[in-house]
C-alpha cells in the first residue's frame, strides 16, 4: 500500500505493542497510547498517519497485492482488478470464474478462493471498508476483440510499451500472448535486441517478425498489413 514511515521494523513495534494484528488493524491505530512509547514523536505519529490516510486512495491492485495471497503478484493483481473491478466481486467469485479471468488461470484462482474462504479474512475486509479503504477498480475500458484467438509473442525491448503492457495490449483484446513461437502464431514482435532462437524458430515456421510500428497497427485493426514487417516466409 506504500504506506510511508511504515517499514517492517515499525510494523513489528506496531505488532508487539498490540496494536495491530491484521491489515485492518493500521487503520484504528490507537494514537494516545502510541504517544506513549520511546521513540514516537509527533513528527514520526504525524507523518505515519498522514501515510496510512494517504494509502485510503490506491487503486485495488495495490489492496490485493498488500493482502499477502499466496501466488498472487503486482502483475496478476492488477489483471484481476481490472477484469473485477471491485474487492467485493472477488471475494464472491467462485473458483472457475476466477480462472477463466485471461490471465489468472487455475493456480491463482485456487489460492484467491482458498484466501478469502478463510473465516479470519472476512472480518478484516470489513475493516478497511469502515475506514474508507478504495475497494475498487477501475474496470479495464471495454476494446474491440480485434485479435480473439490470436497468439502474439513479444521478444525484445519496444521503445514505447514494457514487455509487460505489450502482452496485456494483445490480451486486452482479446489475443495471447505466449512465451514461445508455434506454428499457430500469428506474428513475432521483435523490438531491440530480440531473441535470436524466437526469431530463428518464427522464420523457420512461417510466422511473421515484425516491428513496433506494425505491432501498433496491429492492436488496433487486428492485421499485419503490408509494411513493418522484419520477415514472411
Amino acid at each position: 500500500m506504500d504506506i510511508e514511515g511504515l517499514g517492517e521494523k515499525r510494523v513489528q513495534e506496531l505488532i508487539q505493542l498490540g496494536l495491530v494484528a491484521d491489515p485492518g488493524d493500521l487503520y484504528a491505530i490507537d494514537w494516545d497510547r502510541l504517544r506513549d512509547v520511546a521513540g514516537w514523536g509527533e513528527v514520526s505519529i504525524a507523518n505515519l498517519q498522514a501515510g496510512i490516510e494517504a494509502s485510503k486512495q490506491r487503486p485495488l491492485a495495490n489492496l490485493l497485492t498488500g493482502l499477502n495471497i499466496r501466488h498472487l503478484g503486482s502483475t496478476m493483481a492488477a489483471t484481476l482488478a481490472a477484469a473485477t473491478g471491485h474487492l467485493d466481486r472477488i471475494v464472491a467469485a467462485p473458483e472457475a470464474e476466477l480462472a477463466a479471468i485471461e490471465g489468472v488461470g487455475p493456480t491463482i484462482a485456487r489460492s484467491v478462493r482458498a484466501f478469502f474462504d478463510d473465516l479470519r479474512v472476512g472480518p478484516v475486509v470489513e475493516k478497511l471498508r469502515a475506514a474508507g479503504v478504495n475497494l475498487e477498480g477501475p474496470m479495464a475500458p471495454a476494446l474491440p476483440p480485434v485479435l480473439a484467438g490470436m497468439a502474439v509473442v513479444v521478444t525484445g525491448t519496444l521503445d514505447g510499451w514494457s514487455r509487460e503492457e505489450a502482452e496485456a495490449a494483445i490480451k486486452a483484446r482479446g489475443g495471447k500472448s505466449p512465451g514461445s513461437v508455434s506454428k499457430k502464431s500469428l506474428a513475432l514482435v521483435a523490438g531491440r535486441d530480440p531473441g535470436a532462437s524466437k526469431v530463428a524458430k518464427a522464420e523457420e515456421l512461417g510466422v511473421p517478425v515484425v516491428d513496433e510500428a506494425a505491432f501498433t497497427r496491429l492492436l488496433e485493426t487486428g492485421e499485419l498489413g503490408l509494411t513493418g514487417r522484419l520477415s514472411w516466409r
